[in-house]
């Protein structure tokens, strides 16, 4: 008999796990994964209804602000990320995946309060601390638990629900000002309530991750080595071509996720507003926009990413998704009117482009990356994706003023071919190994 931990009964055994790690785990991994990357895009909702409502800028100069405002969020992640992924392989992984939910829900319970944009920017790097943690560690956490047989099936399950969270997000919590509003708010004090309500979201699951995922064993320091040499160590594993295509795909993917949510909801809301509506209408009007991408993601990787990633060699996996994103963000070139029906199809195509890249690039680096420097490694990846969101952010939100909605996508789109060209010239050179039925496990971390 097979005593090797799982996920699933006996006879269907869908995921794999390493030595150490329960089914509890895992299950407290999957809740992260689901409320993590929803609450972070509810920033997308916050910051137009804000910048509108609160600090009352014209829709003609929301871009370029939007645009900084993710600058100065990524250089806030960009030099967090790093230590965040050292620190975890000093301390452990939930210690700092509570640390970062928390400081996402501090940022958004001061966010509606801005009185100008500095102060605005302020609350945005007490989030983008947050976002650091919390990202960094779902991505480490995802590599840590499966075995290599499961990466892609457990990337998959997350990649849905990442989706499902932010459509929750979207629907639900993203509904909350216009319901204020509805119950006699003023505008403002309807943002207020609503981000106190997200912010204790964000407390909320801080509290069950830190109870939940795995504990850290006895750290032996004898045996570690120094913050620097790890830091080194990041560097160095990008002689593996594999590993320095995923820190270049990384550049691109949470760009790509960050440009989806932030661009789709101010073009919907200004092509609402445009139309006579007010801003709380408006709002919903944009999270429309948002929410086609997002289900028709969701609804690819349920019928598509939960079983192809495991079948296919990982950088095949990356040439396939990659070329699906690119198709979908040049493709936005062609929507007029985001909240007209004939847009549908173009938007669905943005959001499969969109999560196909972030499961392919998130398999292989799960795969790739060693068991004793996986923390650096990953915290190495989510560096490049920070400086990726720092220029693509503060080049777009300038597209969008000064072009068109649509540039910021076809930016990101432009981008991603070039991911694809090295992708494809990996997978001629250095393609790695296939993926087999029952690979050897990868050795367990101690986290």
């Amino acid at each position: 008999m097979n005593n090797e931990p799982r996920l699933g009964p006996a006879w269907f055994p869908f995921i794999w796990l390493q030595p150490d790690v329960r089914r509890s785990h895992v299950l407290s991994l999957f809740f992260g994964a689901f409320t993590t990357i929803g609450l972070l895009t509810f920033i997308a909702l916050a910051t137009p209804y804000v910048l509108t409502t609160s600090l009352h800028i014209p829709q003609s100069e929301q871009g370029t602000i939007i645009g900084n405002l993710h600058v100065w969020q990524e250089v806030a992640t960009l030099l967090a990320f790093g230590p965040m992924g050292i620190l975890a392989d000093r301390i452990g992984r939930r210690q700092v995946f509570a640390a970062g939910l928390f400081l996402m829900g501090v940022g958004y319970a001061l966010y509606s309060y801005s009185t100008s944009v500095p102060e605005l920017v302020v609350y945005r790097l007490i989030y983008a601390v947050g976002v650091a943690g919390a990202t960094a560690m779902l991505g480490t956490v995802i590599a840590d638990y499966p075995q290599n047989r499961s990466r892609g099936i457990v990337v998959a399950i997350t990649g849905v629900l990442n989706a499902v969270g932010i459509i929750a997000v979207t629907v639900g919590l993203g509904k909350l000002p216009e319901m204020f509003a509805a119950r006699g708010a003023a505008p403002v004090a309807a943002g207020h309530y609503a981000n106190l309500v997200v912010a204790g979201f964000c407390f909320l699951t801080a509290v069950v991750l830190s109870i939940g995922l795995k504990p850290g064993l006895p750290v032996h320091r004898v045996e570690r080595p120094p913050f620097g040499e790890l830091a080194r160590r990041a560097f160095a594993e990008a002689r593996n071509p594999r590993i320095a295509l995923a820190y270049a795909a990384g550049f691109i993917m949470r760009s790509q996720l960050v440009i989806l949510g932030s661009f789709t909801v101010a073009w919907g809301m200004n092509a609402a507003i445009a139309q006579g509506l007010d801003p709380s209408l408006a709002l919903s009007k944009g999270r429309f926009v948002f929410l086609i991408p997002s289900a028709a993601g969701l609804l690819w990787q349920l019928l598509v990413m939960t079983w192809f990633l495991d079948r296919v060699n990982r950088v095949t996996g990356v040439v396939v998704c990659t070329a699906l994103a690119v198709a979908g963000f040049v493709g936005t070139m062609f929507i007029g009117d985001p909240l007209a029906r004939e847009a549908m199809p173009l938007l669905m195509l943005l959001g499969i482009g969109q999560i196909s890249t972030f499961a392919a690039v998130t398999t292989l680096i799960s795969q790739e990356a060693p068991a004793e420097a996986r923390g650096s490694v990953i915290g190495m990846f989510n560096m490049f994706g920070a400086a990726g969101i720092l220029l693509s952010t503060f080049i777009g939100g300038r597209l969008f003023d000064s072009i068109g909605p649509a540039a910021p996508f076809v930016f990101i789109g432009s981008l991603t071919a070039i991911v694809f060209i090295l992708a494809v010239i990996c997978r001629i050179r250095a393609p790695g190994e296939g993926v087999g039925r029952r690979p050897a496990p990868i050795p367990a971390t101690g986290h």
